[in-house]
């Protein structure tokens, strides 16, 4: 059976995005014929800036991806942190950057979901995503939420969670937040449904 391509590209300031990614891509490469790939979103900051906000290393392992290079992918999964409840401006930069792509719609057709991190409650948990659906529909990307298929996760009260139905999320609070063992598993789950979804797609054949 053909293998079936998802770029889990993200951006991740002070780290919270970054577990997230991980355990999204532990979930997407669990199943079977999917082959998962970490990218990180090129950084715009100066290191002055990035030194004053206390911004964590930006990891080794993973590299920086150029916006042709999503023509690759059969799937995408976009994390990034919230900027006043839309995506962090270098994600925002790098679909700025995807004009070719767009030209000639090569990613249409293609499912794609997101995943976050905002500070608060007020800092953006669903408004985040649908601001970035903008990004996916003028790419003529399927969007693809998790739903409540999460199950009772979804609607545990009795602690804070970050997600919602359009995909999973963690808050940072000041930054000193990490994302709980509740919404590490969403994430696991939720990269493991996207992938699911991304390869029945695949499989079907062009109308």
């Amino acid at each position: 059976m053909a293998v079936t391509k998802i770029y889990i590209v993200y951006y991740s300031l002070h780290g919270h995005v970054e577990t997230m990614a991980r355990e999204v891509l532990r979930g997407a490469n669990s199943v079977p014929d999917v082959e998962a790939t970490l990218w990180q979103v090129p950084e715009t900051l100066p290191e002055k800036i990035l030194e004053k906000v206390k911004a964590v290393p930006r990891p080794d392992d993973v590299a920086d991806i150029r916006p042709e290079q999503l023509a690759e992918a059969d799937g995408f999964m976009f994390g990034f942190p919230s900027r006043f409840g839309v995506m962090a401006s270098q994600v925002m930069t790098f679909f700025d950057n995807t004009n070719d792509l767009w030209t000639t719609q090569a990613l249409a057709g293609k499912p794609a979901g997101l995943f976050w991190s905002t500070g608060f409650h007020g800092g953006g948990q669903e408004l985040t995503a649908l601001t970035a659906v903008t990004k996916l529909a003028h790419h003529g990307m399927i969007f693809v939420p998790v739903g409540y298929t999460f199950g009772k996760g979804m609607y545990e009260m009795g602690e804070v969670k970050g997600g919602s139905p359009y995909g999973s999320g963690t808050y940072a609070a000041d930054g000193s937040r990490e994302p709980t063992e509740l919404e590490i598993q969403q994430a696991n789950y939720h990269g493991k449904y996207f992938a699911g979804i991304a390869k029945k797609l695949k499989k079907r054949s062009p109308v």
